[in-house]
């Protein structure tokens, strides 16, 4: 930067060897005959550059945010810096600007050996040229002096580019960037951590979905081919009634159960079509139980024990055999008058008692069950009491059928189903793996004899 005091009268000097400038203070003019003092100047003197201070990075264990924050304070503090920086060289400018006119002014009718500005500056009493070795021609010098003013314009404009470039584009310190192309690095490993984990839970969640999609289809399979299977068997019924159910393991959960439950009933016959060749005992073919009595009606062959029929929790055992693994007809009566019971196999009266369980009518609105003995109502069952074979035709009437009636049925000389419960497909349900088959009870009764 050239070196001016800006409160003093400044005049240009001129030799062989440079140029020079001679100031006076405006406050003590300098009275007539004065010397002036001039420093003599290269010609090709330049000022010098400003160059921008660095923003340094204070404190590493600041936080991104923290050391960020300080970055913009320090480039604000540089930006204002320069600013003022410009203003103190436009300011230069203008002083040189106008002391550059004076100088054209007062130079104005110098011809380079005489002249006013010569005449009168350029001796002193001794005649010696106090201005060292200055270029004889003035116009030298001012050129010299615009190339040097357009220099400081030059750089003038190239520190406004920097400044406009440092703020554009918020140049930083490459440690500040790299700690930022760090932290970006490590929040790409985090994302893209999360994005496999992601990948893995729907991969997991997939693989779970077609697991239980596979098994429900299988049971769904399982269930059409069961419902195929029983319709096969219900379109080779031949009637409502041609059919049986099949009992073929002691289980507690192999049963039929019949929709149709019992009125109120003061006398009954049971009659129905049983085969099986289990021991010891065929177990219960059917029990009825109701609130509060769960042997309400039950026939039974438990264990090493005769058949029995339970009515209201009594007992009565009747002399009937039908474990030798043959199609018979059973059918039992019984009425609440003196508690009367009879036991048919086959047609033929085998049995006959009283005071089965006298003037108790049966309750009604209970539930009927083939092949197990409830202990509660429509359930907890026994395997070791279960029926193992094959049942059809039970029916049940609210009076005590004739002997001849009862004759008619087993002979097959009659179809005389039930009046309460009668024996057709849509009222009997299966359930464990229990299954319905068509069949025809007096022609297997035929192959059996």
């Amino acid at each position: 930067m050239l070196a001016l005091l800006a409160t003093g009268v400044v005049f240009l000097v001129v030799s062989r060897d440079g140029w020079g400038v001679g100031v006076r203070s405006q406050e003590s003019p300098a009275p007539p005959g004065s010397r002036f003092v001039c420093t003599s100047l290269p010609l090709d003197a330049t000022s010098a550059g400003c160059p921008l201070p660095a923003v340094p990075i204070q404190g590493a264990a600041l936080t991104p945010e923290e050391e960020l924050k300080a970055t913009v304070l320090q480039l604000r503090e540089t930006i204002l810096q320069q600013k003022e920086t410009i203003g103190n060289q436009r300011e230069t400018i203008r002083e040189l600007t106008g002391k550059l006119t004076r100088c054209e002014s007062l130079a104005g009718g110098v011809d380079g050996k005489s002249g006013p500005w010569r005449k009168e500056y350029g001796k002193t009493g001794t005649g010696k040229d106090t201005m060292g070795d200055l270029p004889r021609d003035p116009g030298q010098v001012i050129d010299q002096l615009s190339r040097t003013m357009q220099s400081l314009k030059d750089r003038l404009e190239a520190l406004e580019h920097q400044l406009r470039v440092n703020v554009s584009y918020a140049v930083l310190p490459n440690d500040f960037r790299e700690m930022l192309q760090r932290r970006l690095g490590e929040l790409e490993r985090q994302l893209l951590t999360k994005v496999a984990e992601l990948e893995d839970e729907k991969s997991l969640l997939h693989n779970e979905t077609s697991a239980h999609r596979q098994k429900t289809e299988t049971a769904l399979n399982a269930l059409l081919e069961r419902v195929s299977e029983l319709e096969r068997g219900n379109s080779a019924f031949k009637s409502p009634d041609a059919f049986k159910v099949s009992l073929p393991l002691r289980t507690n959960y192999l049963y039929g159960k019949i929709k149709k439950t019992l009125p109120e009933l003061y006398a009954f016959t049971i009659c129905l079509w049983l085969r099986s060749s289990a021991s010891p005992g065929i177990g219960t073919p059917f029990s009825y139980a109701v609130s509060g009595q769960a042997n309400e009606i039950v026939l039974i062959e438990w264990g090493n024990n005769p058949i029995e029929l339970l009515i209201n929790d009594k007992v009565a055992q009747l002399p009937l055999f039908v474990s030798d693994g043959k199609w018979h007809h059973i059918c039992v009566t019984w009425t609440t008058r003196d508690g009367m019971w009879e036991a048919f196999q086959d047609g033929e009266k085998l049995g006959t008692g009283e005071n089965l369980a006298p003037w108790h009518p049966i309750k009604p609105g209970g539930v009927l069950i083939l092949g197990q003995e409830q202990d509660t109502v429509g359930g907890r069952f026994d395997a070791t009491q279960a029926f193992v074979g094959e049942l059809s035709q039970f029916n049940i009437w609210d009076r005590v059928l004739k002997a001849q009636e009862i004759m008619n049925i087993a002979n097959c000389s009659t179809n005389m189903p039930g009046n309460i419960i009668p024996w057709v497909d849509n009222n009997v349900d299966v359930f464990g793996g229990a299954t319905k088959w068509p069949v025809e009870t007096c022609e297997e009764r035929l192959l059996d004899l």
